[in-house]
């Protein structure tokens, strides 16, 4: 099921706009009509831009009338939060593997060109 929250997650932050959306609501619960002021579109397509993020969990908008808050949703953004530091982890451990490769060659060659050196 993470994997599936993740793929709609992924893809609902694959758009600039609702990135933006995103962002603006870091700072602070806000309107649709807050949220649409700076676009150049219809609060129609702004609303299908913020049923997208509500259906990935990105945001809520709570029920009741108009004008709703849409919130933004961190439950979401722990569960990327684990996912990408687990391949951060994973990844950083190949770098460290070969930093110690790397620093056995070198040292490899530092030893041969000494002794090469001493029996001259």
């Amino acid at each position: 099921m993470a994997a599936d929250t993740l793929s709609r997650v992924f893809a609902a932050l694959a758009d600039p706009t609702r990135r933006d959306m995103v962002a603006r609501l870091a700072a602070g619960d806000a309107t649709v009509n807050q949220l649409a002021e700076p676009y150049r579109m219809t609060l129609q397509a702004v609303y299908k831009h913020l049923k997208v993020l509500e259906d990935a969990g990105v945001v809520s908008r709570p029920a009741g009338p108009q004008p709703r808050p849409v919130r933004l949703e961190a439950e979401v953004f722990d569960l990327m939060d684990k996912w990408i530091e687990r391949y951060r982890r994973q990844t950083e451990e190949r770098y460290r593997r070969l930093d110690a490769v790397l620093a056995q060659m070198n040292h490899d060659t530092t030893t041969d060109q000494t002794e090469e050196g001493s029996a001259a």
